[in-house]
């Protein structure tokens, strides 16, 4: 038996400069943040493949875009109309050159970007894959942080 065969394998695409990637996809998430601060639901839900699947920070999964779609004009019509959020992107690591996962950090915050939170109060894992050029959202999974 070869010693190798039970090291787990990292999974990491080292072929490709990802710079202009990395760009990219802080931009969906830049895009994503606009969105819940302006109550725009059609930004919110731009970068998302039509068969996404999200879990929301409460547990509930949708699936496809439409739903997607669907949950972003309520939700930021209504209880989500006053709030206000920063999101840090923590970290981007590509698992094909095609695929990456990304995590963001998001802090509550007031009207004029003040931080409400301290620490961030949800963290979300995002799957993109790069699609006609550009990335796409394909999953996403928003869990609320401890405080």
């Amino acid at each position: 038996m070869n010693d190798d065969a039970t090291e787990p394998p990292l999974i990491e695409d080292t072929t490709t400069d990802h710079e202009s990637d990395i760009i990219a996809i802080k931009q969906v998430i830049a895009d994503v943040e606009t969105a819940f601060n302006t109550n725009d639901p059609d930004l919110m839900t731009a970068h998302f493949s039509r068969n996404a699947s999200v879990v929301n920070a409460v547990g509930m999964l949708m699936s496809g875009r439409d739903a997607l779609l669907d949950a972003n004009r309520k939700g930021l019509a209504g209880f989500l109309r006053d709030e206000h959020v920063r999101y840090e992107v923590s970290d981007i690591a590509f698992i094909r050159p095609d695929v990456a996962i990304a995590h963001k950090h998001a802090r509550a915050t007031r009207p004029d970007g003040e931080l409400i939170d301290v620490d961030p109060a949800m963290i979300a894992l995002y799957v993109l894959v790069e699609e006609h050029g550009r990335w796409w959202v394909v999953a996403r999974q928003n869990t609320l942080a401890q405080a």
